[in-house]
């Protein structure tokens, strides 16, 4: 693997629907080849007031997909005199991708609330193909969470629950990806809002074998 690679999937992501709302998650690391290039980046980018979009591949790639679709929902939005639903911004996703899939290297989910639908949780995976999920997750991280987010998730959580159901799928993400680590970030979308959380590195549950973070740790 190249060190001096562009920036890769290496990441995990993942958003849930809950009983009122959408909550997105996101680690934070950011890996250039094999050598990490920040530790503290932000994979969930706002599209509108009410949509955002956690992003995973190369993140010069979905930057870029997620102006785009940023500008066309505010021209969307201008020519109806409302807010863009989610699965409009959704489909906007899906077709950047899937028309530009020989050329972009991008794994997204796309989440939000609105009057219609409530909320919702779409997929946009590698290649442009759009599925409206209960909950999902991408990036390199995410090969390590299926089993547990079988078992784990159920239908009509609370808002607490199901942030402590995300916190700890990317915890156990974390604690076995070389390629994801830093802190977590959430974004909790409903009726009244979004709101952003933030969760340490050295706060983050333990898992089998791990090593405590000490004083001065360089483990996130």
């Amino acid at each position: 693997m190249d060190a001096h690679g562009p920036h890769g999937p290496y990441t995990t992501i993942m958003a849930v629907e809950y009983n009122g709302g959408v909550i997105l998650g996101a680690d934070s690391r950011t890996t250039t080849g094999v050598y990490v290039a920040n530790r503290a980046s932000d994979k969930i980018t706002q599209l509108t007031d009410n949509v955002y979009l956690c992003r995973s591949g190369s993140a010069a790639d979905t930057q870029v997909v997620s102006d785009y679709v940023r500008y066309f929902l505010n021209q969307h939005t201008i020519q109806l005199g409302r807010e863009a639903t989610v699965k409009t911004a959704a489909t906007l996703v899906k077709e950047l991708a899937y028309q530009n899939k020989s050329f972009l290297q991008a794994g997204m989910i796309v989440a939000g609330w609105d009057k219609y639908d409530g909320g919702s949780v779409y997929a946009v995976p590698l290649g442009g193909t759009l599925l409206r999920l209960p909950f999902a997750t991408g990036g390199s991280g995410s090969s390590y969470l299926y089993g547990f987010l079988d078992q784990a998730w159920r239908p009509h959580m609370s808002k607490d629950e199901a942030e402590r159901f995300v916190v700890k799928s990317i915890a156990l993400a974390i604690a076995r990806d070389g390629a994801s680590g830093g802190v977590v970030r959430t974004v909790t979308v409903n009726e009244h809002g979004a709101e952003r959380n933030f969760f340490a590195g050295d706060k983050l549950p333990l898992f089998h074998e791990e090593i405590p973070p000490g004083r001065n740790s360089l483990l996130a």
